[in-house]
């Protein structure tokens, strides 16, 4: 099953953007996920059991690394990349 996650993170922390870096960087390390960041939110694509499986680690590393932070997630069960389609028409 494919998925679609967007998460935003939100360090309860005065120096919050190398928390917010430092968390997307470590999303981007994996091959198997796609990723799509912009100034709102990033953007996750692929299987469910890798996304998921990541966003378990990286999460609970972020928490242990930065701190009380917020994660803001909305999930769908299916394949959303706009960069695979080139109408995205049906997407929204």
């Amino acid at each position: 099953m494919k998925i679609s996650v967007e998460i935003s993170n939100y360090p309860l922390n005065e120096q919050y953007i190398p928390p917010i870096k430092d968390f997307i960087t470590r999303l981007q390390g994996n091959a198997k996920l796609r990723i799509s960041c912009n100034t709102m939110s990033t953007q996750i694509f692929g299987d469910y059991d890798e996304v998921m499986a990541v966003l378990n680690q990286e999460m609970k590393d972020s928490f242990a690394r930065f701190g009380k932070m917020i994660f803001v997630c909305k999930f769908i069960n299916a394949d959303l990349d706009p960069a695979l389609s080139s109408d995205n028409s049906d997407n929204t």
